[in-house]
């Protein structure tokens, strides 16, 4: 396994005597399992439980929490939190110091959503060469949705695959969009999902996945060659369905087998 680094990620470190109470109150999952080698996936969500940033938490020195998350979103989650900081005794700052590694297949630390992308960790920023587009084709491959899947204010945060991928925890106690995203859970009314696929042609430039009958039934998130994600509504992922001049096959990695 040799090292790459994931240039579209950025690093923000959060420090001082409340962060742990700080996050623990407004994301998904719970700070509180962050440690040496093992990170935690979770998510800060609008009051409505629709995914606003999704991010890997890793531990810092001294206590610190870096928080893994995709570039472009970096300044405005940075942001966010800083308005929710009001009087905690924490600092934010972003870390040009550091970078997102990774590297499969294996290794250790393993990424907290799943095992089959291989290692994830957080280390110096000149160790190793760029690979976020040699990392994006791998992740298409063992079929596991990311965050330019998940979008920002548009999927509810259960339709990511977070309860499946160790996204959330329902017992930590509350947080924003805890409500909905618990009666989802509870009431078991997640009926769409982002799924992995694949396409037997080229599909052009449709972004629809559409039944025989040419009822529209998903939408395309993001695809590399013959492998896409696509947010689809799960009762007709047996059925034919098309992207453009392309069928579809709706692919069940062990992560996802639960959803049906």
């Amino acid at each position: 396994m040799t090292p790459i680094s994931l240039e579209n990620r950025a690093v923000l470190a959060l420090d001082g005597p409340d962060a742990v109470a700080f996050l623990q109150g407004l994301i998904t999952h719970d700070v509180a399992l962050v440690a040496p080698g093992r990170a935690v996936f979770a998510g800060l969500l609008s009051p409505q439980g629709k995914a606003l940033f999704d991010f890997h938490l890793h531990a810092g020195d001294g206590g610190a929490i870096l928080i893994d998350v995709a570039a472009e979103k970096a300044d405005a989650l940075h942001k966010r939190l800083s308005i929710y900081k009001l009087r905690k005794a924490v600092t934010l700052v972003r870390r040009e110091d550091l970078a997102v590694l990774a590297g499969w297949p294996g290794g250790a630390p393993a990424d907290a959503r799943t095992a089959v992308l291989g290692a994830r960790w957080v280390g110096p920023a000149d160790g190793a060469p760029a690979g976020a587009d040699a990392y994006d084709a791998h992740r298409h491959v063992v079929g596991v949705p990311d965050s330019a899947d998940i979008g920002t204010d548009e999927l509810l945060w259960l339709e990511t695959g977070a309860d499946l991928l160790d996204g959330v925890s329902f017992t930590k106690g509350c947080y924003v969009g805890q409500e909905n995203t618990a009666r989802m859970h509870h009431r078991d009314k997640v009926r769409r999902r982002l799924v992995p696929v694949t396409l037997d042609c080229e599909p052009g430039d449709a972004i629809d996945v559409k039944d025989d009958a040419g009822r529209a039934c998903g939408k395309l998130r993001s695809r590399r060659g013959d492998h896409a994600i696509v947010h689809l509504r799960l009762e007709e992922a047996d059925k034919p369905l098309f992207l453009g001049d392309a069928k579809v096959a709706v692919r069940r990695p062990a992560w996802l087998e639960s959803a049906w």
